[in-house]
């Protein structure tokens, strides 16, 4: 079932906060934070946070800081 040749599954892993931040070149908090916020895309594992690689490059390589207004919430 899981091994058929007619169904090339491929999964990607998910990587923790400390490698997904150095793609897109920020501090693993302020990472955590833009998935809170929803500019990146996470998924929350109990208290820990995951990450694609593809949608980190997806996302872009540049993302804009937050506004003061924003990093209160």
């Amino acid at each position: 079932m899981f091994d058929s040749p007619h169904s090339p599954i491929s999964f990607e892993p998910l990587l923790d906060s400390d490698r997904a931040a150095a793609i897109i070149q920020v501090h693993p908090k302020t990472l955590q934070r833009y998935a809170r916020n929803g500019i990146v895309h996470g998924v929350r594992v109990g208290k820990l946070w995951r990450f694609r690689a593809s949608d980190l490059y997806r996302s872009g390589t540049r993302i804009e800081p937050l506004d003061d207004d924003d990093q209160a919430q």
